[in-house]
């Protein structure tokens, strides 16, 4: 039986899941809690209570006043800030250590496509670690938003992109953020990345002049510009950043 303290292999494995799954969602029935539980030997209620405790961390959830639990260790609050200090090592860390506890290959355990990786050495290694931080980034952006358009509430996840608000060649340091990221269906992903709607600092969506200035058709309004001014769906935890959002307003957004 494992000691009652969790240790820092078991929060980054706690923490992994927590970005993955939606907030609504920790509880001792989800089969990905269950999962968890089964590989550090504990119990479905012992991780959920876990996923809880990293709750209580999260800043917007305390601004939405969601305390999640209480008592959580000072080792919880480490291995949080662990993460948010640095993405990019911590999500691929914690998804090797996830492939190893599983006796999978990280590939696998981040759904890679392999086809086009070379055969061995560092060029292999460097690509799927991009690749899997992309997985992961992908998944926790889309679980922040339970899985749906920030825009238009679409919830068909093969249609759904988690989408840089800075680009990814431009900010090293957050392209594994969440907060740098919004789910927006496909269509819209095309529009945000070329700066023809953008989400301001208040988070409301805001649609360029560039297209308010020609012939709307039905289908410009319908996808477009029936949403400008209009606030987004927000997520119930990562909050996009204002700054980024800022960058995004000033660099790419065509006024």
């Amino acid at each position: 039986m494992p000691s009652t303290k969790w240790t820092r292999e078991e929060l980054i494995l706690a923490f992994n899941l927590y970005c993955k799954i939606p907030f609504g969602t920790i509880h001792i029935y989800n089969p990905q809690v269950i999962s968890l539980a089964k590989i550090l030997g504990r119990t479905a209620s012992a991780v959920s209570w876990k996923l809880a405790n990293l709750a209580s961390l999260d800043p917007i959830l305390k601004k939405r006043n969601i305390a999640g639990a209480s008592h959580g260790s000072k080792l919880d609050a480490e291995v949080w800030n662990e993460f948010v200090g640095d993405w990019d090592r911590l999500a691929y860390e914690s998804e090797k250590l996830l492939a190893q506890k599983t006796g999978k290959r990280i590939e696998d355990i981040s759904d890679l496509e392999t086809f086009d990786l070379p055969k061995s050495g560092k060029e292999r290694e460097a690509i799927v670690k991009i690749r899997v931080n992309q997985s992961f980034f992908r998944r926790a952006v889309l679980a922040a938003y339970d899985f749906k358009c920030c825009v238009t509430r679409l919830e068909i996840p093969e249609l759904l992109n988690a989408s840089h608000i800075i680009p990814w060649s431009k900010d090293k340091a957050n392209q594994v953020n969440p907060r740098n990221g919004l789910c927006l269906n496909a269509i819209h992903d095309r529009a945000f990345d070329r700066g023809l709607i953008t989400i301001t600092p208040e988070l409301t969506i805001k649609v360029s002049k560039a297209i308010k200035t020609k012939k709307a058709s039905d289908a410009v309004q319908e996808f477009l510009l029936k949403y400008d001014g209009i606030e987004i769906n927000k997520p119930t935890r990562f909050l996009p950043n204002a700054e980024f959002l800022k960058y995004h307003n000033r660099n790419v957004f065509q006024t």
